[in-house]
């Protein structure tokens, strides 16, 4: 009888710790998105086609072959007419960017989402735990986040980290700290805020690599309010099922494809390479291949198993390469809806390619470039608010959400959708009129059009330029 208490007590010293750490562990790592709102700039600070010439034209450094590249740019790149630029380049002062404008366009954008989305939540800035800040370009002291601490009275304890140098799939990379933050401390309630910083970065040279930025980028920012608590379950409209982070730069084209530097002549801006396209094919493969498996239904693999099997090796190096293409993984069978970032034309037909869609899977990533632009890490947000606007989610779907950023990344993951959506957002006032019958740049019909080799009777500033490529 002793020998068996001794025995008894022995086993339960043994268990103690493994019993301690069931008890103390948290259980709610699970990672719920409660609301997110975006970023609605005034309509003071459209930037219409009149508009984008008057800021081309404040630039003295341009010379009709700059002017001819801009046209063919804008005219191409998938943008509308109601686009919107910082306050500083609407203002005019793009020339001599000062703090306080950097900080004023942040401002805009931080406290008119963060206000809408506790209002709507119903959660007060005093019960976040987890804040998480991400803008690539402005990286001020004290911290953006600070500055939204401050702003907010939040409290002492909370968690706050401020994200710099990330790129457009930023907010990705802040969903995925506060995932993992989510491990460590239960119960909390997260808040990611997602936008860039504009106006300082505005380029003024006549590098064309870095003159593709003004046409592409455009103001717009997005905040979500995330939380791991089971009790706000009920309440929650996705939750995140997978997430997969992949980097590229170690290899040397794909960290320079994307990045901010000096022109020859000194100006600032943002260098984006004709290398951008091929690393963000390569290093999308890369993160698919860690994704896929996690997310589509078991048949689907051994199916493309077995093709890959029986195909020669030009076939095998194709299918690896282009894993969602005719012939290879059927990625509708794990995904109902692509939230692509709108990077821009390339990118989006890239992803449309690479994986098979259809133009019902492209148009809300199409559909938000053309609305809002290039909004950096925002972006993914817009295209999200498409589908909710258009009434295509529905409880129990799946989203696969794809992002690409400087450095160079690919961060892609899973959300499923909790509960049928129609919740009124930032589409809500135009809505109705996409898709557009057609999504031509009225760039063209104003001051110009385009054929094959000319560009010819460029109306600008009650003046006629008439030139032909040669």
């Amino acid at each position: 009888m002793e020998t068996l208490t001794s025995l008894l007590l022995f086993l339960l010293l043994s268990l103690l710790p493994f019993l301690t750490f069931l008890l103390k562990r948290k259980p709610h790592s699970t990672c719920y998105i409660l609301n997110y709102e975006c970023y609605k700039p005034s309509e003071a600070l459209k930037l219409d086609t009149s508009a984008s010439c008057k800021v081309v034209l404040r630039n003295p450094n341009l010379g009709w072959e700059q002017y001819k590249f801009l046209l063919k740019t804008i005219v191409s790149s998938g943008l509308g007419e109601e686009t919107y630029s910082p306050p500083s380049v609407v203002a005019g002062r793009e020339a001599d960017p000062s703090l306080p404008d950097s900080l004023q366009e942040l401002d805009h954008i931080f406290y008119q989402t963060l206000d809408s989305l506790f209002a709507k939540s119903r959660v007060s800035p005093q019960e976040i735990d987890i804040l998480v800040v991400n803008v690539s370009l402005l990286s001020p002291s004290p911290s953006l986040s600070s500055r939204i601490i401050n702003r907010y009275k939040m409290r002492p304890d909370v968690k706050a980290f401020n994200l710099s140098g990330m790129g457009c799939s930023a907010s990705l990379v802040a969903v995925d700290l506060v995932r993992h933050l989510f491990k460590v401390y239960g119960n909390a309630l997260a808040v990611v805020v997602s936008t860039e910083s504009l106006g300082p970065n505005w380029y003024r040279g006549v590098d064309k690599s870095m003159m593709l930025s003004n046409c592409l980028f455009r103001s717009g920012g997005c905040s979500m309010l995330l939380t791991n608590r089971s009790k706000f379950r009920d309440r929650a409209i996705f939750k995140l099922n997978h997430l997969v982070r992949t980097h590229f730069g170690a290899n040397d084209e794909a960290h320079n494809c994307c990045i901010q530097v000096e022109d020859d002549d000194g100006h600032p801006g943002f260098r984006l390479t004709k290398k951008l396209t091929t690393a963000a094919a390569k290093v999308f493969v890369i993160n698919l291949k860690v994704l896929l498996p996690k997310i589509l239904p078991p048949w689907e693999i051994i199916r493309f198993f077995f093709v890959y099997l029986r195909s020669g090796k030009k076939k095998k190096k194709q299918l690896m390469e282009t894993l969602g293409s005719a012939g290879g993984l059927n990625l509708k069978s794990g995904v109902d809806h692509f939230c692509i970032h709108p990077g821009g034309r390339a990118v989006i037909d890239g992803v449309g390619k690479s994986l098979g869609l259809s133009e019902y899977d492209l148009e809300p990533a199409r559909m938000a470039l053309h609305r809002f632009g290039n909004t950096s890490a925002g972006g993914l947000w817009y295209v999200l608010g498409y589908m909710e606007a258009k009434k295509r989610l529905k409880k129990g779907d799946r989203i696969m959400m794809i992002s690409f950023g400087a450095g160079f990344k690919c961060n892609n993951c899973l959300w499923e959708v909790l509960r049928d959506l129609d919740d009124p957002n930032v589409w809500e006032d135009c809505i109705d009129r996409y898709p557009p019958k057609s999504l031509a740049n009225p760039f063209a019909e104003k001051y110009g059009w385009i054929n094959d080799e000319c560009l010819s009777f460029v109306r600008i500033k009650d003046c006629v330029f008439s030139s032909c490529a040669s």
